[in-house]
């Protein structure tokens, strides 16, 4: 009992002790925090030459929570009365200053040593470096402060205005290709460039998608990535494959999001296109110079951005982006002549058509009134060509094919989370979610004149089909990073998934008849993918001048899929077949003659008399061969079906080692194991060496690899193209199918690479950077896509494809990039405004090396199937499709409440060339190739900040209204411009209201 009682009392004497323990805790707590209570802290930064610095950084010590300074050079924040403010900005030593119960603080910063201070995070796991520093050429762009006054918004396009080795191409036509804007780096594919968010592995598009590098290709689509969500952007321009895996051939894109806190953004930005026709009068034929063209006001763009950031307690945040963005489309139709491209055929304006069943079709009922009334003068104005379309109300135009940017509604919700768990480890998370309705003029106009397209009880005049898209956009990543002991480390988990829904409206599966829907779901392309990696990394000190050593592993999942969509998508009806309705039927018209073809031409057998079927009910005839599918983009079916999956594991070893000041070498090597491909060894070196303060040579060379792609081998679809305006329909088959192997196409390979780099940076004059970088990129077995094969090319095909016709991606050859670019960038100031120029360029050639043809099963000559493994346009558009030089030079200048922009970019040449000889208009037998000359575009953009918390943006891109030159007679088919340089949409002018809170 005595015990017991004992062991009570010390048990209560414990709870006592732990109760005070805790009071005396939550006392200290508050003492502190009462010794430190938050103040108001104002005050104004200038330089040593007591010049106002706008825009200069300021951040509490230990915590994101910061602000920046305004035009005048001055700031307001709430900060404990006992913190550390840290003052920043570019070109300028940072400095610390303790706010000691100051309620006022002025502060002088003075130039630095080094003018670009930007500590870059992409192609090195060591010590932070600046631009100057790095042993191979980074591009790092301030969104945040550029896209203030640029009159872009998508962030592919502000890189795209920024860098000229970055390209970001907005198809204005081709299916599916214009809705997605695939991002690609010193002219190579979309999917040999890597793209990073935060350091972690972006996903692309479900979408295989035609590009301006001459192959399809899977591209991240960078609509979904909010600008207002996006700190700055780092564009690795090297071969990083060793350092970051496969898709790293052209280098790596990392875009670094947000963590400002205690400060609401909003904008608005409206813009459009106001319809400034060119003269184009001498590029025209005489027949074409006659007819109306119409380039009205369109494009209109509305788009409000929101960012907010909060910051927590215990240094942490949580920054948060919304975008909601709805664009009209532009619409530059390609308006040929009346006698190339008639609206109305012969048998259309007589009513010479028939059904089936050879019952005739009225198609131009007001020749049958005209001569009804007795109104001979009007009878012969409407069986003309000209007459009907004027009867009607219809211009060229109105029945012109639409190239032209697409409509778009887009709403974009995106954040960036991070917080301490321990001392020395943070939880952090990023992400967005996205939905894109994307709807475009992409298809040719089917003509009333093509009988076997168009239906006169749904479309009269012909019809313009139009495709849509619904895409559904999801990533999510977390990990958690720190400190254990002396190394560092980064465990995470990043989820990317795509899912794009495929819609067609104004459109019908002729060979079903008018019960045909003219509005189809065609299938549904998912793609999903899921990363995780562990890197650890050491820092030693005293070793040389610093040595860095890092590993890490990987393991992701991919996953993709294709889902059919509507069967009236892409089966074939029987509106076009007659079936016997008696023993021994003659196919005979109700006029007792033969049956006619869509041309006409009487269904006889070879004694001239009318065809006979033998059993009722069973015995039928293809008399009217009506076009099968959804006109103009079949739907995806059971043949296109897929599922698949693939797995890679990667693990690599990354050395850096300044072995002094002035001599640095990186070392990297890689190895991954595909399941579906086997495994990989990949290595990288790169050196720099300063030869003074000023001056430093630095180079690289590495190998890389890219697997094809799960889009790439697995996407599969039918489809319809026009020759001439004649049009064809083909099919794209997978290399597992009984088509490539009936001609002996084998299963894709990977694509391999080498890359060398070499190059200087220096500093002149303490206010001039510069950078020059030669580099030499190789690239064997690039996947291409072959021409089309018949069964009179292949018989072997016969059996499989019969009278339609065959394409397959092939490794088609061996390609190389070398090129020059450089990067100058000067800052000064006049009086008291401060003034940046930079000049940046890249010239560039594209060369294909050889293409590499296996044996076939053909009837072609080696010569033949050459041209048709890998056609002259690919070989063409790699080489010479995009400019071969990029010239961008930009002049930012502040002063007072007033900042500016002004951006003048010269694209260089383009070369088209054709894929096959042909008759040239004026005579003449060969390819319609063309040059297209440089073009020269200006863009502006001009501020003014009405106060702390409002201000107005207005201006405009290619505020001149430059076009580049219009196609020539024989490939003004769909398009009547060129698009590969400025575009085709003339000029740009916008205004937008930012709100600072």
């Amino acid at each position: 009992m005595v015990g017991q009682m004992t062991t009570f009392s010390i048990n209560q004497n414990l709870v006592l002790m732990k109760k005070a323990l805790i009071l005396s805790f939550f006392s200290l707590i508050s003492l502190s925090v009462g010794l430190a209570q938050e103040i108001m802290i104002t005050g104004k930064v200038i330089d040593d030459q007591g010049v106002v610095l706008p825009g200069v950084d300021i951040i509490i010590k230990g915590t994101t929570k910061g602000t920046t300074t305004n035009f005048d050079g001055e700031f307001t924040i709430d900060a404990p009365s006992d913190a550390i403010l840290i003052f920043s900005s570019l070109g300028f030593s940072k400095k610390e200053i303790p706010v000691d119960g100051q309620n006022k603080l002025d502060v002088i910063l003075v130039p630095a040593a080094e003018q670009l201070l930007e500590t870059i995070v992409i192609g090195s796991r060591g010590q932070p470096r600046t631009k100057l520093e790095t042993p191979v050429p980074v591009d790092v762009i301030d969104v945040s402060q550029q896209a203030i006054n640029m009159p872009q918004t998508d962030l592919g396009d502000v890189l795209k205005a920024s860098a000229p080795s970055f390209n970001a191409f907005q198809s204005q036509a081709g299916d599916l290709s214009s809705h997605v804007v695939p991002p690609t780096l010193r002219g190579l594919a979309p999917n040999q460039m890597l793209v990073l968010i935060n350091g972690k592995r972006r996903h692309s598009s479900a979408l295989l998608l035609g590009n301006q590098t001459g192959t399809s290709s899977n591209a991240t689509d960078m609509s979904f990535i909010p600008t207002a969500a996006v700190q700055q952007v780092e564009i690795l321009r090297d071969g990083a494959s060793a350092q970051y895996g496969s898709d790293a051939i052209a280098g790596v894109m990392n875009i670094i999001m947000k963590k400002g806190t205690d400060q609401l953004t909003a904008t608005l930005s409206m813009g459009g296109y106001p319809g400034l026709e060119p003269d184009m009068s001498d590029q025209l034929t005489p027949e074409e110079n006659i007819l109306e063209r119409g380039f009205d006001a369109d494009g209109f763009n509305y788009q409000f951005d929101g960012n907010y950031g909060v910051a927590f307690d215990n240094g942490g945040y949580l920054n948060v982006t919304g975008t909601l963005k709805q664009a009209k489309r532009s619409i530059r139709p390609s308006v040929l002549g009346l006698d190339r491209s008639p609206l109305y055929s012969s048998d259309y304006l007589t009513n010479q058509t028939t059904d089936t069943y050879g019952n005739p079709i009225i198609t131009n009922p007001e020749l049958v009134d005209a001569l009804a009334a007795g109104n001979t003068s009007l009878a012969a104005e409407v069986s003309t060509l000209e007459g009907l379309m004027e009867a009607r109300g219809i211009e060229q135009k109105d029945v012109a094919s639409y190239a032209g940017n697409p409509a778009i509604n887009l709403g974009v919700l995106a954040y960036n989370f991070s917080t301490p768990l321990t001392e020395n480890v943070d939880l952090y998370s990023f992400g967005d979610i996205g939905f894109k309705y994307t709807e475009g003029f992409s298809c040719f106009y089917r003509r009333a004149a093509q009988a076997d397209r168009t239906s006169y009880a749904l479309y009269p005049n012909g019809f313009r089909p139009q495709m849509y898209s619904n895409q559904f956009n999801t990533s999510f990543a977390s990990g958690v990073s720190g400190t254990l002991g002396e190394f560092n480390f980064d465990l995470s988990n990043t989820f990317g998934a795509n899912k794009m829904a495929i819609g067609m409206f104004n459109t019908w599966n002729a060979s079903i008849g008018e019960s045909s829907p003219t509005d189809m779901y065609l299938g549904t392309h998912n793609y999903l993918q899921n990363t995780t990696n562990l890197d650890i990394s050491r820092y030693y000190e005293d070793i040389f001048e610093g040595l860095n050593i890092a590993g890490g592993v990987e393991y992701r999942v991919e996953r993709y899929q294709i889902e059919e969509g509507q069967e009236e998508g892409w089966t074939a009806g029987s509106a076009g077949i007659y079936t016997a309705t008696e023993d021994n039927e003659a196919l005979v018209g109700p006029d007792g003659l033969p049956l006619e073809d869509l041309s006409g031409n009487p269904i006889v057998d070879e004694n001239g008399d009318p065809l006979v079927l033998s059993n009722a009910g069973y015995s039928a005839e293809l008399v009217k061969g009506y076009a099968l599918n959804c006109q103009c983009f079949r739907g995806f079916g059971p043949d296109n079906a897929s599922r698949n999956f693939r797995s890679v594991i990667g693990a690599y070893l990354d050395v850096e080692m300044d072995f002094t000041e002035n001599f640095f070498v990186g070392l990297a090597v890689r190895s991954e194991s595909y399941s579906d491909f086997g495994k990989v060894f990949t290595g990288k070196i790169a050196s720099r060496l300063s030869l003074s303060d000023n001056f430093a040579l630095r180079g690289s060379f590495s190998n890389g690899f890219r697997a094809p792609s799960l889009q790439e081998l697995n996407y599969s679809h039918s489809y319809t193209f026009f020759v001439n305006l004649v049009p064809f329909d083909g099919t794209l088959y997978r290399n597992s199918s009984a088509a490539a192997r009936a001609i002996g196409i084998s299963q894709l390979q990977e694509e391999r690479s080498t890359n060398f780099s070499f190059g200087f940076t220096t500093k002149l004059f303490d206010k001039l950077e510069l950078t020059v970088d030669a580099y030499k990129i190789d690239v064997t077995d690039r996947i291409f896509q072959t021409s089309e094969f018949d069964a009179t090319e292949a018989p072997a095909l016969g059996p499989v494809i019969g009278s339609g016709l065959a394409s397959f991606r092939i490794n088609g050859g061996d390609v190389s990039t070398k090129g020059i670019e450089l990067v100058a960038n000067y800052t000064t100031f006049l009086g008291e405004n401060k003034l940046n120029a930079t000049l940046s360029g890249t010239f560039r050639e594209n060369k294909f090396e050889q293409v590499v043809v296996p044996d076939l099963n053909t009837a072609l000559t080696d010569d033949e199937l050459a041209a048709k493994y890998v056609d002259r346009a690919s070989i063409g558009q790699f080489e010479t499709g995009t400019p071969s030089s990029t010239v961008i030079g930009t002049l930012n200048y502040s002063f007072g409440k007033f900042s500016t922009m002004i951006r003048g970019t010269r694209y260089g040449s383009v070369e088209n060339l054709a894929a096959n000889e042909q008759n040239l208009f004026g005579g003449g037998f060969g390819y319609p190739d063309q040059t297209f000359t440089p073009e020269f575009v200006v863009d502006l953009g001009i501020t003014y900040k009405f106060s702390d918390m409002l201000s107005l943006t207005v201006g405009g891109n290619n505020i001149f209204n430059e076009y580049p030159e219009i196609h020539r007679y024989e490939n003004r088919s769909f398009s009547l411009f060129s698009n590969y340089q400025q575009g085709s949409n003339g000029s740009y002018y916008f205004g937008r209201l930012t709100l600072t809170l």
